[in-house]
């Protein structure tokens, strides 16, 4: 049985929330989005892209194959094109993008998580925090490659520029991978608003505290706007009872 609370802040210094997300606990599907673009285009990207892969999911789930991982990355895939379609259609929606992390269980125990951007997956098991996604940024993929120094990584101009995301091209590459999640185990699904300026002994802190699932999610975001909100901040808290 999966218990899930999702929580979503403007944060201390944005003007709108561009964030978006689904928990629905009895489908077994977890979704978040982080949109970007002028005006309302970053919402509608992340809504857009959030409630159409969950509705593909959740549509998919009585097909004979709908347990193997390559069905989250063709979803990414039509939501991809959706997106890119209807910016090419509005000239007001023209440059939208957004993030998109998807976390669905499947036999019982198989954790199966698909992304694209820098909205990220962690699993809490035996109170150890794990990543299950990779950033899809210049510092990730390039920054890194040309052994800067943390310090130089942080304060670089390129460091909040991603190299992929929702409806920016028709090429994609979707980040996949797949755990066992056990009875006790967390999963938490964050935008770069959390994990972007939380370190990390504080998300495993929170994680870890004896307090209801809706509680940590609450200090997760207070812990983001102690640090200054600088971004929308929005997280998924899954416990598997």
């Amino acid at each position: 049985m999966l218990e899930a609370f999702g929580l979503s802040d403007q944060g201390c210094v944005r003007a709108n929330n561009e964030d978006y997300f689904i928990a629905d606990e009895s489908a077994g599907i977890f979704v978040l989005a982080d949109g970007m673009g002028g005006e309302r285009a970053g919402e509608c990207a992340s809504r857009l892209s959030a409630e159409m892969i969950y509705h593909y999911l959740l549509e998919i789930s009585e097909a004979p194959d709908s347990s193997d991982l390559c069905i989250i990355e063709r979803g990414f895939r039509a939501v991809n094109t959706a997106v890119c379609q209807a910016a090419e259609g509005n000239p007001e929606l023209q440059g939208m993008g957004t993030t998109l992390v998807v976390a669905r269980v499947v036999e019982g125990d198989q954790l199966q998580v698909g992304s694209v951007g820098d909205s990220r997956a962690y699993l809490v098991s035996g109170r150890l925090l794990n990543l299950l996604t990779q950033d899809q940024t210049w510092v990730e993929e390039i920054g890194v490659a040309l052994n800067l120094t943390d310090e130089e990584l942080r304060q670089h101009p390129m460091k909040h520029v991603l190299t992929m995301a929702m409806g920016t091209a028709q090429e994609l590459r979707v980040h996949l991978s797949v755990a066992q999640m056990k009875v006790g185990d967390q999963v938490l699904l964050s935008s770069d608003g959390l994990h972007g300026v939380v370190a990390s002994d504080v998300l495993h802190n929170i994680l870890n505290s004896e307090v209801p699932v809706k509680e940590k999610c609450r200090l997760l975001v207070d812990a983001a706007k102690q640090q200054g909100g600088p971004d929308n901040v929005t997280v998924v808290l899954v416990n598997r009872l």
